[in-house]
């Protein structure tokens, strides 16, 4: 509270009494006694202004992704029979592009509505409120504030795209045909027949081929479509590549009024960071593939090691989404490590699919251990000279495809489904 203002007021009081008692007017000492009797009243008034106040908050949503609109109701209302003249509300939410508030008048026992309309911009969890009311006097001399307690939290998902054709080691998505890859692990899928080989388990003979060749035969299995999928997500801090730019619609955005703003699509937002990129391509991964009725689970070392199991569960997307909202790129360890933790969790059945800009060239040992166990993998890169970075990883990127691993470039201007329509060729020298 300022008390500049009221202090001059005193003194102007204390002038107009010596001016009484100079030259004896009547004006001067009711002028006085006016100006001395302003400040209690200002005081009162102010203080009173902000009583019989109550605010309720309603949200559409707690939930929402980024390129969508949010939107928050706030009502307030006069519980006394004392008009407000004055009420200024100003939202104290740390959701970025959160409009900050109102003012109103509110009559006796009336109540007004403000709704805001927020883009979200950025992945998170925020908080809406707690929510602070200013009121003041008319004549401007005092300023309360009064802070009314309630939070609300709304998480914001990163944003998807759709996803129209994806070829998995050993199946496709919708859009392709299955892809038959035999395995040497027994699957309820059969790709063909063969004859005996030293060797091969008495459970994969094929009995009515045997009797109707009059000699051994064996099923060769294609690989199960409905394997175990998991999304390795690197989120090593040091593998990080941030654009030097911004996204070109910021000051667009900042300068429209809310009023006026549209919808913002997910490809005019573009990824500030390998990191966001990467995030979104796992989000967009993870519906893709649930919608497909696939078995998918998430990991994730960042501050701490983040591990969602493979599941089909109507919840798992939900929960795969929650984790990616607040997942950040912070982690201390490599991708290497992360693979070769994580070991135990792939086997013959496991498909991984490992989302990453790591140049570092000793995660594709770890991976390369995890393939002669029977895993299979493919890799998407997310490319850091898009983002300004200054090393090529053409070489790292042959030596995946030498691996026979399906590897997709993705850079920071592309769309996701172009990106994954095809997986990069084998360089030939």
């Amino acid at each position: 509270m300022n008390i500049t203002r009221p202090l001059l007021v005193l003194l102007l009081a204390g002038v107009s009494y010596l001016a009484a008692q100079t030259t004896g007017q009547r004006l001067f000492f009711h002028l006085s006694y006016i100006l001395a009797g302003l400040p209690l009243v200002a005081l009162a008034w102010a203080w009173l202004n902000l009583r019989g106040l109550s605010v309720e908050r309603a949200h559409a949503s707690l939930r929402a992704s980024v390129g969508e609109y949010t939107r928050e109701r706030i009502t307030i209302r006069n519980l006394w029979w004392l008009p407000k003249l004055w009420i200024e509300l100003q939202d104290e939410s740390d959701l970025p592009d959160h409009e900050p508030g109102f003012v109103a008048y509110l009559g006796s026992r009336e109540s007004t509505r403000w709704t805001t309309r927020t883009l979200c911009t950025r992945r998170g969890r925020f908080t809406l409120g707690p929510t602070r009311i200013i009121s003041s006097d008319p004549f401007g001399l005092f300023r309360f504030t009064r802070l009314i307690a309630g939070r609300g939290e709304i998480i914001v998902y990163p944003a998807t795209e759709e996803i129209s054709s994806f070829r998995l080691p050993g199946a496709e998505l919708a859009g392709g045909s299955t892809n038959l890859v035999r395995g040497h692990n027994v699957t309820p899928n059969v790709a063909t027949i063969r004859d005996y080989q030293p060797g091969d388990g008495l459970n994969r003979i094929h009995w009515r081929s045997t009797a109707r060749h009059n000699r051994l035969m064996v099923k060769e299995f294609e690989l199960d479509p409905n394997a175990d999928i998991y999304l390795i997500l690197d989120l090593n801090e040091r593998a990080v590549t941030r654009a030097i730019d911004r996204p070109p619609d910021t000051d667009e955005r900042q300068i429209a009024p809310w009023w006026q703003r549209q919808p913002t699509s997910t490809r005019q937002m573009l990824p500030d960071s390998t990191e966001e990129q990467a995030v979104q391509v796992a989000a967009s991964l993870a519906r893709a593939l649930l919608a497909q009725n696939r078995i998918v689970g998430l990991i994730a070392w960042s501050d701490r090691l983040e591990v969602i199991p493979a599941e089909r569960e109507e919840r798992q997307l939900w929960k795969i989404l929650e984790l990616l909202a607040v997942a950040q790129a912070s982690g201390q360890r490599s991708l290497a490590e992360l693979l070769v933790a994580e070991g135990q969790r792939f086997s013959r059945d496991t498909t991984l699919i490992i989302i990453t800009s790591d140049l570092d060239p000793r995660w594709i040992t770890a991976l390369q251990h995890h393939l002669y166990r029977g895993a299979r993998a493919a890799v998407i890169f997310i490319d850091p000279l898009s983002y300004g970075g200054w090393h090529d990883p053409t070489p790292l990127l042959n030596q995946l495809t030498g691996l026979k691993v399906d590897v997709y470039r993705l850079q920071r201007s592309d769309t996701l489904a172009d990106a994954l329509r095809q997986p990069l060729i084998i360089a030939t020298p």
